[in-house]
């Protein structure tokens, strides 16, 4: 069985207009938001096997921070396929993630997460800057046995819901 860890970059600045979308950064929200959701995931012994990130720049700096955050001591995987990617794109990443992980977190961008989580689960979800979504997979024994309707929603938390 696997267990995918869903999580949308915290929330990133739009303080310089003339930057790219890609090399936007963490906001000062964001930069604590992310370690919160890393002390989350240590507090509850959830932590991922390995972490697989876009390469945007908000989302390798969240990635970071809840890595570290998190005491996780794998090195972070980045895939250049999770930027603006839609559903389809989004489990063609899935069932690439690396074997034997049983529990891998992958971060990067709505629409696209929030519409991965409906494809796997069924259930449309809000995910929120810095929201960390984790799907039970039950029949996937490994990740190119993920498909879609083929995963249970377990939780879904974001640091506005954290104590």
């Amino acid at each position: 069985m696997k267990e995918l860890l869903i999580l949308r970059h915290a929330k990133s600045s739009w303080d310089t207009a003339a930057i790219d979308d890609f090399e936007r950064p963490l906001a000062a929200r964001g930069e604590k938001e992310a370690p919160r959701i890393g002390e989350y995931l240590a507090a509850i012994e959830h932590l991922p096997d390995a972490i697989v990130s876009s390469q945007a720049r908000r989302a390798t700096q969240t990635a970071q921070k809840v890595a570290e955050a998190a005491g996780f001591k794998g090195d972070i995987a980045f895939e250049p396929r999770i930027y603006l990617a839609d559903p389809d794109t989004l489990l063609e990443v899935v069932a690439s993630l690396p074997e034997p992980a049983a529990r891998v977190m992958l971060v990067g961008h709505n629409p696209g997460f929030e519409e991965l989580v409906t494809v796997l689960c069924g259930a449309a979800v809000r995910l929120p800057t810095a929201a960390l979504a984790c799907i039970e997979l039950p029949a996937a024994d490994r990740w190119v046995d993920v498909d879609r309707d083929s995963g249970v929603l377990l939780w879904l938390v974001s640091p506005k819901t954290l104590p």
